[in-house]
């Protein structure tokens, strides 16, 4: 790594900490040169897998369009970026655990949506609509009442009577 100060390439390491998450962890580094000081976060990367798409289509995993789509389902939810860090990373373990070499865009939209669904309803019911492309309000009703307790579906089910 480069000092961002003076550009030469040799820092020491003067503390590591695993962090919050326990998914990553932060280094304080210092320039052997100007003596500049930084923070630095590793982080586990995929690499190497492929998605194939519907259409066949392959392309290298891109953690941006995950992050991207949660970030469409999440508008104006109350969450924060550490969070939104923390179940892209979880979401990432997944499919890592699960697959090597190639994944389908189904199986990964699956794995989102079951980390969604424990996340935040609202964006998961965000996500599904698209992903599952509903076709009209009756689906969008199941999913909705798929998501209610035992005791309410039981209350809405008596109401529409």
């Amino acid at each position: 790594m480069l000092c961002p100060a003076c550009g030469k390439s040799e820092t020491r390491v003067l503390d590591s900490r695993i962090g919050s998450d326990g998914l990553s962890i932060r280094r304080r580094r210092e320039c052997m040169k100007c003596l500049f000081r930084v923070s630095t976060v590793e982080e586990v990367e995929i690499l190497g897998l492929v998605v194939v798409k519907q259409g066949g289509k392959r392309e290298p995993y891109a953690r941006e369009k995950i992050t991207t789509g949660l970030k469409r389902a999440l508008y104006k939810r109350p969450q924060s970026e550490d969070r939104l860090k923390q179940l892209v990373q979880k979401i990432e373990r997944d499919i890592q655990l699960k697959f090597t070499g190639e994944v389908s865009s189904d199986e990964v939209g699956t794995i989102v949506m079951k980390h969604l669904r424990r996340f935040d309803k609202i964006a998961y019911i965000r996500f599904a609509s698209v992903y599952r492309q509903f076709s009209d309000i009756n689906v969008f009703h199941e999913e909705v009442n798929a998501l209610l307790p035992k005791s309410r579906k039981k209350k809405t089910k008596s109401s529409s009577k």
